[in-house]
């Protein structure tokens, strides 16, 4: 009689496995790749791209050091951490020229 009640632990823990492995393939992982991305784009940085921080700051990169950018936002220079860069506006526009 006793055997029905091993049969639903092992059942449970395997749908604890499986819960665990799918939360791995739409959560986290998802979550690393694009924490991986953002590690390329701030790396591959350089003088004259277009950015956008975190905060909504347009602006074009200046100068880059070792953690920090200089970028110039209308007649203003800003110093900020590469960290803070978000997007990159160079792209879409360098894809609209190749297309025209």
């Amino acid at each position: 009689m006793q055997t029905g009640g091993q049969g639903g632990s092992s059942s449970f823990l395997i749908m604890m496995g499986l819960m665990l492995v799918v939360m791995y393939f739409f959560m986290i992982r998802p979550q690393q790749k694009k924490v991986k991305a953002q590690k390329l784009f701030i790396e591959g940085l350089k003088k004259g791209d277009l950015v956008i921080t975190t905060g909504g700051i347009h602006g074009k990169v200046v100068n880059i050091e070792n953690t920090t950018l200089v970028i110039d936002s209308e007649g203003t220079r800003l110093k900020i951490e590469k960290s803070a860069v978000s997007s990159d506006l160079s792209a879409p526009l360098n894809k609209a020229e190749k297309a025209s």
